[in-house]
């Protein structure tokens, strides 16, 4: 039905096709979102280990003493490539996730991605020089791609759908946290005089890596990957033990059979899945069609692609040199400091709002509020930006503008590209929207110093003037395009985007299942798979 759903009347009664939400499901999900600690990490140890005066010295040569303290920095591009390699090397870490996500499973693609980190763990912490330096987070990048392209989509799979969008915001919380422990490990060792000083924020990155690493190997693999291999009977009792329900419990039952007809759905649109058609099946459909893969790619890599533009991480990747060019900070590291513990404040508003208001009304807000303060940064900035006052005034609505970007653009592009993708493209559809968030924090990661700069660029606060234009483009962005996928099973959201557009989709109500509009059931309740049928399905390895 192209229009809009169907009326609240006329929708079937789902709530039986998910068991009711256990404790033991959201330890599981709280665990796996850890991985977004060693994420954030990364990413935020680096502003402030280029602003160290040790590494300064490191890798310029440059005394303090003899050098006056505008020109005592890293060069332009010596900050510009210890930064952005990290994205590049994520990028195609995230592209090849894809693969390793359907061919080994969501839960070994992120245990290798952690030993990939730890490789690039060991080279950075041994660095005494750019070159290797470069080379070790070239190497955490790729570690990083796998993770993040896959624990989201291992998270959305295996949530129950009542809280599947506050558990994946957990991943968000949890990049926070990493931000502020990174944060606080530069604060603690920015004045030591010897290679601690970097060392040290450098090699406690590897003990997120490892905890992950480990626990994961205590967590059931995705039910969905094994229906996606055809091994039905192990997505049962991996359910089961996701749902604290038995494998012949009706509630069991129920949610495997609509997983695996949905599945036979889209596997019938795709016919011959050779590793190239399954590449070539994210691209098609055309652009008209609201149902189209190739739509659901573009959407999901632009919605990346305009987190990104929100500017977030000039301000995590370069707030640290950003406020000391201010000149009348005393300690930009503790400015930084208190930045990201607004981030972490912020972000479990999420959990509650990403359930209960929803996740297009919180995108669109979100940039509407991000765009104000940020043009509200740049005008300050342009017009006394030198004053004590004023920029105190720029800090306040920055931590604002931080406040706005982790409620919503934060963890909601991530909740979103979680769900949109139906299971044949999901592990591609993901890593490609991952790889698209990489590649345009890589690209931001390389010009932002040559922008920024005193002897490039020398925007100063009128760069905010670039972030406020791209957060009005992220506000249209997402009063047109973003769907609402609140309170729906992965199957029932590609239902909802086959027969809704955006500004309608939070009026879409299910009306059917896939088990009963291919013809499957035979147990008393319709739309349920028999123990004979999911017995044969199990042993067949379809339905």
């Amino acid at each position: 039905m192209a229009g809009g759903g169907v009326a609240a009347a006329d929708a079937i009664d789902l709530d039986r096709v998910e068991a009711p939400v256990t404790f033991k499901a959201y330890l599981m999900c709280a665990f796996a979102s850890f991985g977004g600690i060693y994420f954030g990490y990364d990413t935020g140890y680096i502003s402030g280990v280029m602003g160290m005066d040790y590494v300064i010295h490191m890798l310029t040569g440059k005394d303090k003493a003899t050098t006056p303290s505008a020109e005592f920095v890293l060069p332009a591009w010596k900050k510009s490539l210890i930064t952005s390699v990290l994205s590049a090397g994520t990028f195609f870490g995230a592209l090849l996730a894809g693969d390793f996500a359907d061919w080994i499973g969501r839960r070994s693609t992120v245990i290798f991605g952690c030993v990939v980190f730890l490789v690039g763990g060991v080279l950075q912490t041994a660095a005494s020089s750019l070159g290797l330096l470069v080379a070790g987070r070239l190497v955490c990048g790729f570690g990083i791609g796998y993770v993040s392209a896959t624990i989201i989509m291992y998270m959305s799979e295996i949530a129950p759908k009542k809280i599947r969008g506050a558990l994946v915001s957990g991943y968000q919380f949890c990049v926070t946290i990493g931000l502020l422990l990174a944060s606080c490990v530069d604060y603690g060792t920015q004045d030591r005089t010897d290679s601690g000083s970097y060392r040290i924020p450098i090699a406690l990155q590897m003990l997120w890596a490892i905890i992950l690493g480990i626990g994961l190997f205590f967590l059931p693999e995705s039910p969905r990957y094994y229906v996606r291999k055809g091994n039905n009977g192990k997505a049962a009792h991996v359910l089961s033990r996701l749902r604290g329900e038995s494998e012949d419990s009706a509630y069991i039952q129920d949610e495997l059979a609509e997983i695996i007809a949905n599945h036979e759905y889209e596997r019938s649109l795709v016919p011959s899945e050779t590793y190239f058609s399954s590449w070539a099946a994210c691209f098609k459909g055309g652009l008209r069609k609201p149902s189209s893969n190739l739509r659901r790619v573009i959407l999901g890599t632009s919605m990346q692609m305009m987190q990104q533009w929100t500017g977030i991480n000039f301000v995590f990747y370069f707030g640290t040199t950003f406020f000391q060019q201010l000149g009348t900070i005393d300690n930009p590291f503790l400015i930084s400091l208190i930045t990201t513990l607004v981030n972490v404040c912020s972000t479990p508003l999420s959990f509650v709002a990403m359930e209960k208001v929803g996740r297009r009304p919180l995108m669109i807000w979100g940039a509407l509020g991000m765009l104000v303060c940020e043009f509200i940064v740049a005008i300050v900035g342009v017009s006394d930006g030198q004053n004590d006052k004023a920029v105190s005034a720029m800090i306040s609505f920055i931590c604002i503008y931080i406040f706005f970007f982790a409620t919503t653009w934060g963890p909601g592009a991530w909740v979103v590209i979680g769900e949109i993708f139906p299971l044949p493209i999901r592990s591609r559809g993901v890593a490609l929207s991952t790889a698209s968030n990489w590649l345009w924090n890589c690209i931001i990661a390389v010009i932002t110093p040559y922008m920024c700069d005193t002897d490039k660029g020398n925007l100063g606060a009128k760069v905010f003037f670039i972030w406020g234009s791209l957060c009005t483009c992220c506000f249209v962005y997402a009063y047109l395009l973003i769907p609402e996928t609140k309170g729906l099973t992965l199957e029932q959201v590609d239902r909802m985007m086959e027969e809704s557009i955006p500004r309608n989709s939070s009026k879409w109500v299910p009306h059917s299942t896939f088990v009963k509009d291919l013809g499957l059931g035979g147990d008393e309740k319709e739309g349920s798979l028999s123990h004979e049928e999911l017995r044969v399905a199990s042993a067949a390895g379809s339905v």
